[in-house]
Order: structure tokens, then C-alpha cells, then sequence
């Protein structure tokens, strides 16, 4: 590999910098093969926070989806297994890729994993096996400028169902249930870059099947249910702050009864709602199934009208846009259990 003792020769060092800065995230794997300076750079956290500071990242959703499975012919559409993968979409390029499988598990992603980001990382957490169907505690993480993933440490124990998200640079899980299905009211902090897990404080109750949503500076985990009401769905949540000593609860957060995973929503007035509920913000088409990520001022979202419906998927831009629908390839139009933004 060729070294250069300056970052562009002939340029002053900050203004290579910017040069660099101003490179589109899916041209760093071949950037990062120039030299041995620019590979590090490129891969190093203070180069990701520059860019990030000065507005250069790509806001993208990175969507667990199921995988084609084709009947070998061309021309017949693909229809989906069981088997899950990585889905890329860009919202700016209105782009779709598919990353490579995670090496452990070559054939599908562990069923029902839950997917956050931290630091232009995309972190695949728990789920089942895809063939013994047990839970496991795997944790991976996908770098986009070397395209590769690695192994991070394991979850401290096996959960399924649990809520997920990244605050402050940190990715957070809490609830779920164990190997026994009994509900859980625990919750941990994974610190990506020294790859570290550390218990928080415990939640007021358990809350099964739960989901999470980063709401300003706080950490929400909504609804879910004890052990002993199963499947009955709490109307309460409750929120966590970085180096808070307890979860603070609110009531009548959520409509008891409904599941909040996929379609919990956030207003503009930091109110929860169920998108397939909405009567503000209708995605005409999307009652079931649903999928969203919130990409910056974009909005994606996914799901069908009925039970077995075709996929439709939608993109709203800005606070105060309207839904449109996507264009999307026959090998994506597919079932996505779930997704997150990962700022690449």
C-alpha cells in the first residue's frame, strides 16, 4: 500500500481533511485502500464525529428483511422465506442494497434480532437461532467503511423481545423475557467502542415485548406486559436518562391492549401514537406488518393493508410532507420485521 506523508500532497492538512470529509460514505471502502493514513482515518471515531459535525453523513435505513427466495426462473417474482438479511435503503439516492450475512449465521439473521446503531455502526442484538430456534446473546456490528462485520461481547443474558436504541453514542436494551418466557424489568448500556456492557437501574415493572424510542435526551421503553397477563399490553411506559438513578413511569402513555412494535409513533408534540391509527399522518395501504424509521427529517415506512397484503413502502420528507410511495425493486419488495437509522 502506497504511504504519502501528507494526507493530499500538495494541500495543507486541513483543507485535505475537507476534502475527504466531502466524500460520499459508499466510496470509503475503496478511499480507505489509497494509503495507509487515509485508511486510518477513515476508519477512526474522531474523523466519523467530524463528519458528523459538519453535516456529512448519510442518514440511512438499515432494515432486517426477509430474504428472496427465487424458484429459478427470472421471470417469476421473488416471494419471501423465513430467512432474514440486512437491507440498506438510501433516502436521498432512493438506493436498495443488501449487505453480506453475518458469518456466524451464513443462511439468515437470528430470528426477531433487534438492529440499533452507534457511531456510523449498524449492531445486531439477541433473537433465535435460525435452526434450533433457541435465543442467543450474539452481538455483531457492520462497519460500513470496511464493510465487514466482527463480533462484539455478548448480551450479559439471552432476552427475546426487547426494546432497543441508541442514546448519546450508547446503545440501550431493557425488557423482554428469558430462556423460561418469564418478562423482564432489567436493562443494560453497550459502549460500542470499548465494548462494554453496564447495568442500569431496573424498570418499575416488567414489560415483555416492549418497544424503545430515543425521544430527546431520553430513552423510552412503552408498553409490553408482566408474566402473569400475558399478551395483555400496558398502557404505561417509562423513560431513562444518561446517569438518571431511576426510570421515571408515565401512565396512559399507549392505548392498553395494543401492541406498540412496529407502529409506535412520535408526534411533533413528543406524543406517542400508533401509525396505523393515525388519523394526522394516514399511510394509505399500511394497516399491518408495519415497519418505521425516523431518517433525520424523513420518514420511511412499510406494511401492508391485510394480512398476507403486498408490501407497500412509503418515504415522508419533512415534518409537514406527505407520504409518497416508493419505487421499489421486486427483490426488496419484501416483508421487513424490523429497522433503525444508522448515520453512515
Amino acid at each position: 500500500m502506497v504511504e504519502f506523508p501528507e494526507l493530499i500532497p500538495g494541500l495543507p492538512e486541513e483543507i485535505a481533511l475537507e476534502c475527504l470529509t466531502r466524500l460520499h460514505s459508499t466510496t470509503h471502502p475503496v478511499a480507505a485502500r489509497v494509503c495507509k493514513r487515509w485508511r486510518q482515518l477513515l476508519q477512526s471515531t474522531h474523523f466519523y464525529i467530524h463528519r458528523k459535525q459538519t453535516g456529512y453523513t448519510l442518514k440511512a435505513a438499515c432494515l432486517v428483511q426477509a430474504l428472496p427466495l427465487h424458484s429459478g426462473s427470472d421471470a417469476v417474482k421473488p416471494v419471501a422465506s423465513s430467512r432474514y438479511g440486512v437491507t440498506v435503503f438510501d433516502p436521498l439516492s432512493r438506493t436498495w442494497n443488501r449487505i453480506d450475512p453475518v458469518p456466524k449465521y451464513p443462511t439468515g439473521l437470528p430470528l426477531f434480532c433487534r438492529v440499533s446503531s452507534s457511531q456510523g455502526k449498524l449492531v445486531v442484538m439477541g433473537g433465535w437461532d435460525p435452526v434450533s430456534y433457541s435465543p442467543v446473546s450474539d452481538v455483531f456490528l457492520y462497519d460500513f467503511t470496511t464493510q465487514s462485520w466482527s463480533q462484539g461481547k455478548h448480551m450479559p443474558e439471552n432476552r427475546s423481545f426487547f426494546a432497543a436504541g441508541e442514546l448519546n453514542g450508547r446503545v440501550i436494551i431493557a425488557g423482554g423475557h428469558d430462556d423460561s418466557k418469564n418478562a423482564l424489568n432489567t436493562a443494560w448500556e453497550y459502549d460500542v467502542s470499548k465494548d462494554e456492557w453496564t447495568e442500569l437501574p431496573r424498570m418499575s415493572q416488567e414489560r415483555d415485548e416492549c418497544e424503545g424510542v430515543v425521544i430527546g435526551s431520553d430513552f423510552w421503553v412503552v408498553s409490553g406486559y408482566k408474566t402473569e397477563s400475558q399478551g395483555s399490553f400496558e398502557g404505561s411506559a417509562e423513560s431513562y436518562k444518561v446517569g438518571r438513578a431511576e426510570w421515571k413511569r408515565v401512565e396512559e402513555a399507549w392505548r392498553v391492549s395494543q401492541c406498540p412494535r412496529s407502529c409506535l409513533g412520535v408526534a411533533e408534540d413528543s406524543k406517542l401514537f400508533s401509525w396505523t391509527e393515525s388519523e394526522s399522518e394516514p399511510v394509505p395501504g399500511v394497516q399491518v406488518g408495519t415497519c418505521r424509521v425516523q431518517l433525520g427529517e424523513s420518514t420511511f415506512v412499510s406494511g401492508s393493508a391485510y394480512q398476507g397484503g403486498p408490501q407497500e413502502f412509503y418515504l415522508k420528507e419533512g415534518q409537514t410532507g406527505k407520504f409518497n410511495k416508493l419505487d421499489v425493486p421486486d427483490e426488496f419488495r419484501l416483508f421487513i420485521q424490523s429497522g433503525c437509522c444508522v448515520e453512515i
